[in-house]
């Protein structure tokens, strides 16, 4: 049977990508799944609905992606890099690029097409990708989809810190406690996306003339596609937002596979992820375990054990209470001690971006088990919203988390 497909497997951090060309180079089959660190699961889920899409068929494939060599080489299946793969797509379907820039789940790119072609990649950080991102739309009790919507009723934008999320909480967490709206702070987030990569990747070099913008957090966040065109000034005549920004990598991975000789069946395919064992990293040595045995574990088990905190039922108890709330970044933490110093109630739970509101819930999940003859003898709050919540909860004192 002639071969008349070409494919490409993008296995990147956060998800994995396929793309299917005909003769024509036209997509006959696409799929765009979040992995889950699971990449062999879904990589078999992938080839299995290809499979049932298209039947059968001869095809010549190749695999990218920073999660991609592995299953490559143990599969034996032709790899390629995704900055390669990228820059040939780009070249082929938009040759009137002059920058491309890709954000991914963990990683990204600026590509200037000059002569030579200049590519400049993000380092072991995450700042100013798409798991950036994720880790700050968490903070405001949403995802990335949600953010988007929040940043389209923005009405200012705040200076955030993107190149670490440790970083960027220090600055998110004051407003939060100001009161600063959620659109504004969804829309500042995406701005310190567009300045982590603009300073952080083209230190100084001009992004100019027709830009395109890749990837999947520039495909599905029209906010943050939009703080980029403001911030570069871009007309609309040299913006490339692809329909297929988010398959770039895995198209280009189609393309080149056209220069390989392996070609392979689809049932092969599935065949050989069906059958592989578990995935490993080459060359990985494995760690020691934790415990050589059950009795190691039980040892250490019971020695931890001796040093649990002393506990008090709430029910029977008369007296004062007394209070320590640390109103953290992105949790609450509440708990209630008696005179000797026993447990009687605690609570744990995300703040949900509203610190103070999540203070007040707490209080009153206590107050609702509260029995007679109990009070309040005094209360302390530490933590990032320690001033908010001493002010809006009437709280005796606060503390300097890393005192308490």
């Amino acid at each position: 049977m002639s071969v008349s497909l070409w494919g490409g497997l993008d296995i990147g951090s956060t998800t994995v990508k396929m793309v299917v060309l005909d003769d024509q180079m036209n997509m006959v089959h696409t799929e765009y799944v979040r992995h889950g660190s699971e990449i062999k699961k879904s990589v078999e889920e992938i080839l299995q609905n290809a499979y049932q899409k298209l039947g059968n068929v001869q095809i010549k494939i190749q695999i990218t992606g920073s999660g991609g060599l592995s299953l490559a080489e143990q599969l034996g299946i032709p790899f390629i890099q995704e900055v390669i793969a990228g820059t040939k797509a780009v070249e082929r379907l938009f040759p009137e690029t002059d920058v491309a820039i890709e954000l991914g789940g963990e990683d990204a790119k600026i590509t200037f097409f000059s002569t030579p072609v200049e590519q400049r990649m993000n380092g072991v950080c995450a700042g100013g990708t798409g798991a950036f991102i994720d880790q700050m739309a968490i903070l405001l009790d949403t995802d990335a989809a949600g953010l988007n919507e929040l940043a389209k009723s923005h009405q200012i934008i705040h200076p955030i810190a993107s190149r670490c999320g440790v970083f960027a909480k220090t600055d998110i967490q004051p407003l939060i406690n100001e009161g600063v709206p959620k659109a504004d702070l969804a829309a500042s987030i995406f701005q310190a996306v567009v300045n982590q990569t603009i300073s952080g990747l083209a230190c100084g070099k001009s992004i100019k003339g027709k830009v395109a913008f890749l990837g999947g957090p520039l495909f599905f966040l029209s906010e943050l596609r939009e703080r980029f065109y403001q911030t570069l000034g871009l007309a609309e005549h040299e913006i490339i937002a692809p329909e297929f920004a988010h398959y770039m990598v895995a198209l280009g991975c189609a393309i080149e596979s056209a220069r390989q000789d392996l070609v392979f069946s689809m049932a092969e395919l599935l065949e050989k992820i069906q059958n592989l064992g578990e995935l490993h990293c080459i060359d990985s040595v494995a760690l020691e375990p934790l415990f050589k045995d059950e009795s190691a574990y039980l040892a250490f088990q019971k020695k931890h054990q001796t040093y649990k905190v002393k506990r008090n039922d709430l029910k029977s108890y008369r007296g004062p209470i007394f209070l320590g709330i640390d109103a953290g970044s992105t949790t609450t933490k509440l708990i209630a001690i008696d005179q000797e110093g026993s447990v009687l109630h605690e609570h744990y739970d995300s703040n949900k971006g509203n610190p103070l509101l999540s203070a007040q819930e707490a209080l009153e999940e206590l107050y609702r088990v509260m029995p007679e003859g109990t009070y309040i003898g005094q209360s302390v709050v530490t933590g990032y919203g320690e001033h908010l919540l001493k002010a809006g909860l009437m709280i005796d004192e606060g503390e300097i988390e890393t005192i308490t």
